[in-house]
């Protein structure tokens, strides 16, 4: 590890070593979801990253709809200090019917064939954490851990990771190969994982990176009602940004951002902040295609929040946003 990367405080995720920068960066948006992607951009973003001390890259087969794009893009940017980073991907969907977005597909066979595709487009001989991206009903958890126990056997993958998973699907994979880190949405606007998963996750000992921990860009401040996003910008259809719900996230984002003023710091960091405070073995990874706000998301790791400040944002939102994260058909199965 580089000199510069120590100025970024490490974390540890789970009990097998995994250790990263207290802020990892999410790719997803650099290629899926908010619009128009800017290669060259996130490039120079990826690259800023590992400067900075950012050493946890999250990306997914499918954030590439099955073409790799979003991996490769990692592979690129990263290929000079692929031994200074951690790059997690995910499997889990099945791709190849593009009329069936979000069927899934975590057979052994598949989960092997994706892991062979994402090494090949991430250029690399492993993959340092290898996600279930999404519960499968059909196929025991218990068959998923063994796989991904036998790759890593085998070298190709170093950690096991669970995305979305609940408490019975933690301690089941778990019993099988130990589980490194649970990845699930969490932020000051999205607090389910609070009651039953963060507490099964501290008892097995796992690692818990939050994604979307800036309210899928909510948090921001830049922000519009959903009619005005295009179609290609799941915030079009997200509940959060609809007509209720949109003006009471709002007020409650004002609140937040007057007590960020208060201490000289951008909302965005007191979000991140107020993250980083609920454990040490919490490592949000915003996503972000701009340099500044990577430096901004960064920089929240340095910043100290009080008692009084962690209890003013509970005050503001104490259960979090208005409106779910996903409709119905989407929700993760716990």
């Amino acid at each position: 590890m580089t000199q510069h990367q120590r100025n970024l405080p490490l974390r540890r995720l789970g009990t097998q070593g995994l250790e990263v920068g207290a802020v990892g960066l999410g790719t997803m948006g650099m290629t899926m979801a908010y619009g128009t992607a800017d290669e060259q951009g996130s490039i120079a973003t990826l690259r800023r990253a590992h400067e900075l001390g950012v050493t946890l890259f999250d990306t997914a087969e499918l954030y590439g709809m099955g073409t790799g794009s979003n991996e490769q893009l990692l592979g690129r940017a990263l290929k000079d200090v692929r031994d200074d980073v951690v790059l997690a991907t995910k499997f889990g969907f099945d791709l190849s019917d593009p009329t069936k977005l979000g069927a899934l597909d975590s057979r052994p066979e598949h989960i092997r064939e994706v892991t062979e595709n994402s090494l090949r487009h991430l250029a690399t001989d492993h993959i340092d954490v290898l996600y279930q991206h999404r519960v499968d009903p059909a196929v025991p958890i218990e068959e998923v851990a063994g796989t991904v126990g036998e790759l890593i056997a085998e070298g190709k993958v170093r950690y096991f990771g669970l995305s979305e998973a609940g408490p019975d699907i933690l301690r089941r994979a778990h019993a099988v190969h130990p589980v490194s880190v649970l990845q699930t949405e969490y932020s000051v606007f999205e607090r389910a994982v609070e009651q039953e998963v963060l507490p099964v996750v501290r008892e097995l000992g796992i690692g818990f990176v939050p994604y979307s921990p800036l309210g899928r860009g909510f948090l921001t401040g830049a922000v519009r009602p959903a009619a005005e996003y295009p179609s290609d910008d799941m915030r079009s259809w997200d509940e959060r940004w609809q007509p209720g719900n949109y003006e009471k996230n709002l007020a409650a984002v004002r609140e937040l951002t007057a007590l960020a003023e208060s201490k000289g710091i951008a909302v965005t960091q007191l979000a991140l902040a107020w993250l980083l405070a609920q454990g040490d073995d919490i490592v949000p990874i915003p996503g972000t295609r701009s340099v500044r706000r990577l430096e901004e998301n960064v920089a929240s790791a340095s910043v100290d929040l009080t008692p009084e400040d962690l209890a003013r944002v509970q005050e503001i939102l104490p259960h979090g946003s208005a409106g779910s994260r996903y409709p119905q058909s989407m929700m993760p199965i716990w």
